[in-house]
């Protein structure tokens, strides 16, 4: 073999090398910046999942890619301001009813949840799986309230009567983006956020007769 083909075998082998380097590269690359985009997109809701996926990043990612895939472009639909003023009206009655039957009132606020988000256009509140997936693309910071409200809707005796307050005090940031028909949030942080509470809701109206608080 002359020593011009070993050099062309050699120059070869090399460039051959650094494509496959190159494409390694750029493989973890997009690996990390699809990462830290689904980071910045789902906020607390990356850490619940990638913590059900006990720790693995890469199943993390394909599940909320997946979400994204399926849901990123539902187009919510507007409520009339009728059936808006409807909601508000249910929700408080929620509320109320909570003082003297706090179990019903979170499973009536379940309910609740699971209508309008249908009505917004998110998947029915029959296909709950569904439907939480759906909210967790477009609804990240604020999906998890709906989640603990679901499971506290479900629980027994052993949730306390201050744990199915809290899990209605936060589902209500849900209830109230789906209500005021919010942007997508994309789990951007959205200071100065109107409040549509009235008064009528972070938890201080959520105190049940006798529970001396």
């Amino acid at each position: 073999m002359s020593t011009l083909t070993t050099v062309l075998i050699v120059a070869a082998v090399i460039v051959v090398l650094l494509i496959i380097a190159g494409s390694l590269y750029a493989r973890r690359g997009g690996h990390a910046g699809g990462r830290r985009a689904l980071r910045r997109r789902f906020g607390p809701e990356y850490e619940r999942v990638l913590a059900r996926h006990d720790g693995d990043a890469k199943a993390a990612d394909r599940d909320l890619h997946d979400r994204v895939q399926r849901y990123g472009d539902l187009a919510p639909q507007p409520l009339p301001p009728g059936v808006r003023e409807q909601y508000d009206t249910a929700w408080a009655a929620v509320q109320e009813r909570f003082v003297d039957d706090p179990r019903g009132a979170v499973a009536d606020a379940d309910q609740l949840l699971g209508r309008i988000a249908g009505d917004r256009g998110f998947p029915a509140a029959g296909r709950y799986e569904e439907q939480l997936a759906a909210l967790s693309v477009h609804h990240p910071r604020h999906v998890e309230g709906y989640r603990r409200l679901h499971r506290a809707a479900r629980s027994g005796a052993e949730t306390s009567t201050e744990q199915l307050r809290e899990a209605m005090v936060d589902a209500r940031e849900l209830f109230d983006d789906l209500v005021a028909d919010r942007a997508v949030d994309h789990g951007r942080h959205r200071p100065g956020a109107p409040d549509r509470s009235h008064g009528r809701g972070r938890g201080h109206m959520l105190r049940p007769k006798g529970s001396g608080v």
